[in-house]
């Protein structure tokens, strides 16, 4: 079992450490899951997470008024990770789907939520655009005024659970300013006519990912989440709370990664000794656990913060996730060069983490967009 010592820091409390024990004992029990189809894959997860109360931490009850707790949704990520990507991805789209639902959205509209709760409906984050990637106030999508509701029209694409989502949240432009001041959040479901599923895009760690196309897709007012013009401030919100769970993410792919690599230094001989006792390799084993150690602290900090009340954590996140992906990947690298042949023979379980952790160095912000951000954020003060 992975090095747990963590759990001892000040950032955590007893409830903290309960949900990591129970959370090891369910992935024991339940992953990983048959890959062969993902779709399917992704499905029976949710359904599993949902089943088990896992998804509840992901929308919190509105009868049972609690926040989001960074600290135990990053526990999660990291911990679900660590056993099976597929299960870490489930979780965390379908947490990021409902988040602007969770964090803005009208009693009615939380409503939605209890089937994202209970793995009976899967939620999706409609942000990206074919020309607004990382710049989101560059969204060309438009969502105009027609009667008592609204028209959508544009693509969406690289969005997770894309082609078996059953509501999506999307952005679009409503006009109320320039840029970042002319967006709105909307609630969309599936089955509307005009809506379809363009493409769907094939990725080296596979998971359910598409480019959406709305045609004259027609949606009541009342599907708007928060006001007109707020969507911008709910995409990020949503994402100072989710960005450091893909830190954590990444720190369950390392800390997978160091378990294999420690094994392998100490099974494997070579000129007559172990691995571990070459200098070299205990070079790497003192990299990647300074870099492991590092990784976590910057990802609690930053669900500590906002968890005790932190108006914004921008920079803390973007820290977080910028570091622990970056790290992640030159952990797993170094677990792969230590397995030698074997750490490239497709189905073992560091090439497989050497093709998950990729992503994460994109999604929610790429690495160089997390260094804009905090430099930003470091030469304004904030």
């Amino acid at each position: 079992m992975s090095d747990r010592s963590f759990l001892t820091w000040p950032f955590f409390e007893d409830r903290h450490r309960a949900l990591a024990d129970n959370i090891e004992r369910w992935c024991a029990a339940n992953l990983p899951v048959d890959h062969g189809d993902v779709d399917a894959a992704c499905r029976e997860l949710v359904q599993k997470l949902g089943r088990d109360g896992w998804l509840a931490h992901t929308a919190p009850d509105p009868a049972i008024p609690s926040p989001l707790d960074v600290r135990t949704l990053c526990i999660l990520r990291e911990t679900l990770a660590r056993h099976d990507g597929l299960a870490d991805f489930a979780f965390a789209m379908q947490g990021l789907g409902a988040g602007p639902i969770s964090l803005f959205g009208n009693a009615r509209q939380r409503e939605r939520l209890k089937r994202t709760r209970n793995g009976q409906a899967i939620a999706a984050f409609a942000l990206t655009e074919p020309q607004s990637g990382s710049d989101v106030a560059n969204i060309a999508m438009t969502a105009t005024r027609y009667g008592d509701g609204y028209v959508l029209d544009g693509e969406k694409t690289w969005i997770s659970n894309g082609g078996i989502a059953d509501l999506y949240v999307v952005f679009a432009r409503t006009g109320e300013g320039p840029g970042a001041k002319g967006l709105s959040a909307f609630l969309v479901p599936r089955d509307l006519v005009g809506f379809s599923i363009a493409e769907r895009i094939e990725v080296i760690a596979p998971h359910p990912l598409a480019r959406l196309k709305f045609a004259r897709v027609t949606v009541p007012a009342s599907a708007m989440i928060g006001a007109p013009g707020e969507g911008f401030k709910i995409a990020m919100a949503t994402l100072d709370i989710f960005r450091a769970t893909v830190g954590a993410a990444a720190l369950g792919f390392a800390r997978r990664a160091f378990d294999a690599a420690l094994a392998r230094a100490k099974s494997r001989e070579l000129f007559g000794a172990p691995l571990a006792d070459l200098q070299m390799v205990q070079e790497h084993i003192a990299e990647m656990a300074v870099d492991i150690d590092a990784a976590a602290l910057l990802i609690y900090r930053a669900a500590w913060a906002k968890d005790n009340g932190a108006a914004r954590v921008t920079r803390e996140a973007a820290m977080a996730k910028l570091f622990a992906t970056e790290r992640a990947q030159k952990v797993i690298d170094k677990a792969v060069q230590l397995h030698g042949g074997d750490g490239v023979r497709r189905g073992h379980i560091v090439e497989t983490l050497y093709r998950e952790i990729r992503a994460l160095r994109i999604y929610e912000g790429a690495s160089e967009v997390q260094k804009v951000v905090i430099a930003r954020q470091t030469l304004s003060g904030a």
